[in-house]
């Protein structure tokens, strides 16, 4: 049923309560996990030049060691939940608007399920869902599984409790 699963990530405690979900769906169906982390090239373009941003959307990322250590600290505590078992982990790392490139990834990869928080870093509650959640949701075809980051039965690993 999924045999490529991309797990959008930005590197904060409530992304990473999707990477539990995520890896045991990967087990379950032997699917590839594609831990993606986008460098949000709208928010960082006011702290950076014009310059900068330029090599951040050309992937010239390991040229701005903070943005690239950022990114690869996120990917690194996905692969690392990945680690315990055997699944195929293939990380990604793009610049641009987080929702576009996530829909865009997923639609140019043939990923069958998107896993993501109701809200990240950003970690302004929306009604129902986070923006970047939201916009996924809505502009891809592809399943999106939603974690809710304020689900009390989901502990601080991201491990569902058991059912009483």
């Amino acid at each position: 049923m999924f045999s490529n699963i991309l797990v959008p990530t930005d590197g904060s405690e409530a992304a990473e309560l999707a990477v539990p979900y995520a890896v045991e769906l990967a087990e379950r169906f032997e699917a590839t996990v594609y831990p993606m982390y986008v460098v949000d090239t709208d928010a960082v373009s006011h702290a950076l030049g014009s310059e900068q941003v330029d090599r951040l959307d050309a992937g010239q990322f390991s040229e701005m060691t903070a943005v690239h250590e950022r990114a690869a600290d996120a990917i690194d505590r996905v692969r690392e939940h990945a680690d315990e078992s055997s699944i195929d982990v293939h990380p990604v790392i793009e610049a641009g608007v987080p929702y576009r490139e996530i829909t865009a990834f997923a639609a140019e990869n043939d990923v069958d399920l998107i896993v993501m928080t109701s809200r990240g870093r950003g970690g302004v509650t929306r009604a129902l869902l986070g923006s970047v959640t939201e916009r996924v949701a809505r502009n891809t075809p592809v399943p999106v599984l939603v974690v809710d980051t304020d689900d009390d039965s989901i502990d601080s690993a991201g491990v569902a409790a058991e059912p009483a």
